[in-house]
């Protein structure tokens, strides 16, 4: 009997608890295998069997789990020890996958071989093991033989583990107790991905809606939540654990209608830590705090652009959310329609986010006028590097953003762009490398002539220079109509969040265009957005959202 093809790398063996342990100083079979890749030999990678007393403990760098092959009750054990908690999940060998013979012969070792193949999970796996020693064993949970001393597989006719040694020595074995917490595979699986990576909470299920009367206390208090905006925003500080910061990081936020049956708007945002004024400020004392952009209209939108006095929110997260998941699945069945319990969106923001510092503020919009709104979750999740690599201090520069984030308190939408083109200016103290620009950009004007349904040219300028052109479209909406039960259903079989929009779908992500600067240098610069916005209808109008960060490395 062979386990599932998957190829685990094992390495150091670690002892669960020395209090529960058995000992016993008895002859000990010490199996030595080499890993090979394309028939060339991988140095310094080594997997150690050790076999007693009809138990194989498995080499294993890591700290929180162990591995065994017990063949006196025919299982393959796994051990795990996270959050002081210990669990165990074991296999039994008539579970394991069956095998073919073949007729195959090698000697190994000195030892007669017999192979065996099988394929699972689309990967061919070849085994050479002998019935003949009274040592048993296997490099891998992967291909245990019952009765079998497993010394040499190979994966796909490329990867190979082979026993380059066979030793035996009396030393005292400890093994674990083995009467743990039974748990199966799938939490198994769960508790050992959890445990690789960092998640930090921010928000569980934190209500966002439109509704007066919200009263935030006037001093910064760690990990409260905040409510600005007539409860449209919502915004935390949080303390950052020591990080490694050539990991990786990403958002998770996860959204439920709480009675709003319409896609909107979202983002999930930092405030720049620069010792200028932010959009904090307004949130707490109104629009009035914000610069004014003027355009060729006479227009006046705030917070826009950054000024020498303010900068604009560092956008982490464009989202939208779905026609009322969640809230309204039970009151639009549809058969053979299985609504989604939530939408959950995931992006890497590792540019975005700086680990070295103790505490940011984040925050979370959504433009709703529902009192129910709509509830989120949201967590940061940090992953470790793969390896060692030089840290290279980032530069993270908004300059722009026209997503209206104080709707709610009368901040105005991105209209400028059919009146005008937007323009500020940027100074850089640093030649910066490795430059480049995140832009991310949404059409709305939501009638059939709208922008948020027609395609329209975006194009930006730096110093004059065209760096990019495109017009920016979805049309891949209906791929989540299972997100949508609220979405509106027209006579011809389509239903409204399948329509193509303006680089957005209801329930997605938006990700931003990623725009090489080829290495800024030091001095002033001037960025400008031009987008060929559409024509109003009456009291309807189009707007873009766009947002632009300069991203580098000093």
């Amino acid at each position: 009997m062979i386990t599932r093809p998957l190829f685990l790398t094992f390495c150091l063996f670690f002892s669960l608890c020395s209090e529960a342990s058995e000992k016993n100083n008895e002859d000990v079979t010490k199996i030595t295998y080499e890993y090979f890749n394309q028939g060339e030999l991988i140095p310094n990678r080594e997997v150690v069997v050790e076999y007693a007393e009809g138990i194989a403990t498995l080499s294993n760098t890591s700290k929180i789990e162990e591995y065994f092959i017990d063949y006196n009750k025919r299982n393959v054990i796994k051990i795990l020890n996270v959050n002081s908690e210990h669990y165990k999940q074991s296999t039994h060998f008539s579970d394991l996958a069956q095998a073919t013979e073949t007729d195959e012969k090698e000697i190994i070792l000195g030892h007669p071989c017999e192979k065996a193949v099988f394929n699972i999970f689309s990967n061919k796996v070849e085994v050479w093991y002998t019935t003949k020693t009274f040592f048993k064993g296997s490099p891998s949970l992967s291909a245990v033989i019952d009765n079998g001393l497993v010394l040499k597989y190979i994966v796909n006719g490329s990867r190979m583990v082979k026993a380059k040694s066979i030793d035996s020595e009396k030393k005292e074995m400890e093994f674990p107790n083995f009467d743990l917490q039974e748990i199966d595979q799938a939490r198994y699986r769960e508790l050992i991905i959890k445990s690789r990576f960092v998640t930090i909470p921010i928000f569980d299920k934190e209500q966002i809606n439109f509704e007066n009367g919200y009263t935030n206390p006037n001093e910064e208090i760690l990990n409260h939540t905040y409510h600005f905006s007539k409860g449209t925003v919502i915004m935390k500080k949080i303390k950052l654990p020591e990080l490694n910061p050539s990991g990786n990081t990403f958002l998770t936020l996860t959204n439920w209608s709480n009675g709003d049956a319409y896609d909107r708007t979202g983002c999930v945002f930092t405030i720049a830590d620069d010792n200028k004024k932010s959009m904090l400020s307004a949130l707490r004392n109104g629009t009035k705090e914000l610069p004014v952009y003027i355009d060729n209209k006479e227009r006046k939108y705030q917070g826009v652009v950054s000024t020498e006095q303010y900068t604009v929110p560092v956008e982490l997260m464009r989202f939208f959310t779905s026609f009322g998941v969640g809230h309204f699945n039970n009151k639009r069945p549809i058969n053979s329609y299985n609504w989604q319990d939530s939408v959950v969106y995931k992006q890497e923001v590792t540019e975005l986010i700086s680990t070295d510092k103790e505490e940011i503020w984040i925050g979370v919009f959504i433009g709703n006028y529902d009192k129910g709104g709509h509830k989120v979750s949201l967590d940061l999740n940090y992953y470790p590097p793969f390896g060692e690599s030089p840290v290279k201090e980032k530069v993270v520069t908004p300059l722009f953003y026209t997503l209206n984030v104080m709707e709610a308190s009368g901040q105005n939408y991105g209209r400028m762009f059919k009146n005008d083109t937007l323009s500020m200016e940027f100074i850089l103290d640093l030649d910066i490398n490795d430059s480049h620009l995140l832009y991310t950009t949404t059409g709305h004007g939501g009638w059939g002539n709208g922008d948020e349904f027609v395609p329209k040219l975006n194009q930006i300028f730096i110093d004059d220079i065209l760096i990019f052109k495109h017009v920016p479209w979805r049309s891949d909406c209906g791929t989540y109509r299972m997100s949508n039960p609220a979405s509106g259903n027209f006579g011809n079989g389509l239903s409204s969040s399948d329509l193509s929009r303006s680089n957005w779908c209801p329930a997605t992500l938006t990700q931003p265009f990623y725009i090489p600067l080829d290495n800024l240098k030091a001095g002033k610069h001037v960025v400008k957005v031009v987008i060929d916005q559409g024509d109003d209808e009456g009291s309807s109008f189009n707007h873009w959202s766009v947002s632009g960060i300069l991203v580098g490395n000093k």
